[in-house]
């Protein structure tokens, strides 16, 4: 996408294959820290549950259409289909639950992994950030937009399970940069649901600090990489305001989440992950026969972490 304001815009993608972690939350509310920023931030709904797009009280049935209608045709403009949000500089390109086709509509085109990086070419100069919500697994929807997205950011909870999964993350990411998006680099992780009390949170979270570091030097799309501080609180108001159609900030701005999604907003403003220098195979994909499979990723559990 071109650059607005003299900048390169930022194309986020915000992914973890294990539901109910915080992640949509996650892709709202710093999307909606970052309009109080004075950003324009546009979220891009492409998880077929549409958690997103119900989350900022938009309804895609009555505009002129979804995410979906943009990747079954790329190139086409649909007037009003970006819609505004209660909150001033956020929007929403909502999803349906058609989009659960697309996995299957998509599989057969050429250029199944690409999609959705042409549709965010015809969206090129207006916005600031784009925030990818992917859904919670790693199939063509979450390669689309790993593909499209300069960074990933991982929402996940401080629990022992969630650092096995972190791995399964990362070898993904390396992957889709070695094959199709040479760019694409891990900005860091957000600690959701945090529980500060407990001594297994506090290990977890510093075993990812632990992990990150000891990858700085390492020539990994994650070697810019750290986990996010604060992390965000446990907060019944966060779990409460997708029931109102509306952002932690409306709903309960003086609340736990609203002060940690606003620190988070503005910490993640003023970072970016390097840029990778080295380039991917023109034309890769990321089917099974295509050669060179980057080595296998340790997680933080396999990488000496301590998990009481």
């Amino acid at each position: 996408m071109e650059a607005k304001q003299g900048q390169d815009v930022r194309i986020v993608a915000l992914m973890n294959q294990k539901g109910g972690v915080g992640k949509t939350t996650t892709t709202v509310n710093l999307g909606a820290a970052l309009a109080e920023l004075g950003q324009r931030v546009l979220i891009v709904d492409l998880d077929p549950q549409a958690h997103a797009t119900l989350h900022l009280g938009v309804d895609a049935r009555e505009g002129p259409g979804s995410i979906y209608d943009l990747l079954a045709a790329p190139d086409s403009r649909v007037p009003g289909i970006v819609r505004p949000t209660l909150r001033e500089g956020l929007f929403v390109l909502p999803a349906e639950t058609d989009l659960a086709a697309a996995e299957s509509e998509l599989g057969a085109l050429p250029d199944k992994q690409q999609r959705l990086t042409r549709v965010l070419e015809n969206l090129r100069g207006e916005f600031d950030t784009v925030l990818l919500d992917c859904p919670p697994s790693l199939g063509l929807l979450t390669i689309n937009a790993l593909s499209a997205a300069g960074e990933v950011l991982i929402p996940m909870q401080a629990h022992f399970l969630a650092l096995q999964g972190v791995g399964k993350l990362l070898e993904t990411v390396r992957l889709v940069s070695t094959r199709l998006n040479p760019g694409l680099r891990v900005a860091g992780v957000v600690v959701c649901m945090y529980d500060s009390q407990t001594t297994h949170a506090q290990e977890v979270v510093e075993d990812l600090r632990r992990f990150f570091e000891s990858q700085a030097d390492q020539a990994a799309p994650w070697s810019g990489g750290r986990v996010f501080e604060p992390p965000i609180r446990r907060n019944i108001k966060l779990a409460e305001c997708p029931s109102y159609g509306q952002t932690i900030f409306e709903y309960a701005p003086q609340a736990p989440g609203a002060a940690d999604y606003r620190e988070l907003g503005r910490q993640f403003a003023g970072c970016r992950p390097p840029r990778k220098a080295s380039g991917a195979r023109e034309g890769a994909g990321l089917e099974s026969g295509t050669p060179a499979d980057p080595p296998v990723v340790e997680s933080p559990a396999q990488a000496g972490v301590r998990v009481a």
